[in-house]
């Protein structure tokens, strides 16, 4: 089975995305960890509590003292402790990249609708599952945070949020200036995770470096991570051999495309780049997604991961 293809290969709608419901459970997973237990369960490979904070209420005999509330004991004049419920439902953040590269394609759609398209279903699914759904949309001029909220009231507001997003409506041709580096939008998603939560995150990695992988190595240790490499052909393998005009609205230039060297070094550089995340991911057991454009997302989202970059 395929999705619907969008009306639009370089715009989102609501209705659309709210559509992805109907399709099939995809595994979106980092790992085998999580298993359906009881409404929403999660085994977590996490140390920690387990437990979600429910209310404070006065102390009892037998209570343990480690949950005593010194600051509600101290205003009140009376011991109190705080009490926890058994925490069901795992929280799964969607970090969606919406800078400037993202919107382009030569195939297929833009990658932020691909990466749109992916979260949708995803999400939709962590619904099926009973999960909290959350997003971190980030762009060079705003970022978006959204904390995990359970049923279909958390998933509408992250549809919502993404079909709102300013990105959107830049002016077309508008030159890509970082205000702020991805590494540093990765060290601001360290501090809204919390531990033991799932985190999907999209990007085509632009900027990725150094700084970027010891962010992400950090997260690892709190949240279970997977990658979406969301890219273009153009950006895997230069057209055949000929002349090719481009142009960012302020300035030309023209490659020449028939020179073996040019188009060799061309791939290379893409697939360096693909090398590098790809053994970082192994590194810290990090799930990585290849996601090309003129791909079906359900496809993409297949138990073996996504698409190969040649």
């Amino acid at each position: 089975m395929k999705t619907a293809k969008p009306s639009s290969p370089v715009a989102i709608t609501l209705t659309e995305l709210m559509a992805l419901r109907a399709t099939p459970a995809v595994g979106g997973g980092p790992n085998t960890a999580a298993k359906a237990m009881l409404s929403g369960g999660h085994r977590s490979r996490f140390r920690g509590r387990g437990m979600e904070f429910a209310e404070v209420r006065a102390y009892q005999p037998g209570d343990d003292v480690r949950a005593i509330d010194w600051r509600v004991t101290a205003r009140r004049g009376k011991v109190h402790t705080k009490l926890f419920h058994e925490e069901r439902e795992q929280p799964v953040l969607f970090a969606l990249d919406y800078r400037r590269p993202m919107f382009f394609a030569t195939r297929g759609c833009f990658k932020a609708v691909l990466a749109s398209q992916l979260t949708a279903i995803l999400a939709w699914n962590a619904l099926t599952r009973g999960d909290r759904v959350g997003g971190f949309l980030f762009s060079e001029d705003d970022r978006t945070e959204l904390r995990p909220l359970g049923g279909h009231r958390g998933v509408l507001r992250l549809l919502r949020a993404m079909v709102a997003n300013s990105s959107w409506q830049r002016p077309a041709h508008q030159p890509f200036e970082p205000r702020q580096r991805l590494a540093e939008t990765v060290q601001r998603l360290l501090r809204v995770v919390r531990p033991g939560s799932q985190v999907h995150l999209f990007s085509d990695f632009t900027q990725w470096d150094e700084a970027v992988e010891r962010h992400l190595a950090v997260l690892t240790r709190q949240a279970e991570v997977v990658l979406y490499f969301v890219y273009d052909p153009l950006e895997v393998e230069l057209p055949q051999g000929g002349n090719y005009r481009l142009s960012d609205g302020r300035s030309d230039l023209t490659i020449v495309t028939d020179r073996h060297l040019v188009r060799q070094e061309y791939h290379q550089h893409f697939t360096s780049k693909k090398q590098r995340i790809d053994q970082f991911c192994k590194s810290y057991r990090i799930r990585l997604v290849m996601a090309q454009t003129d791909v079906d997302p359900l496809q993409v989202l297949m138990p073996k991961g996504g698409t190969d970059a040649r």
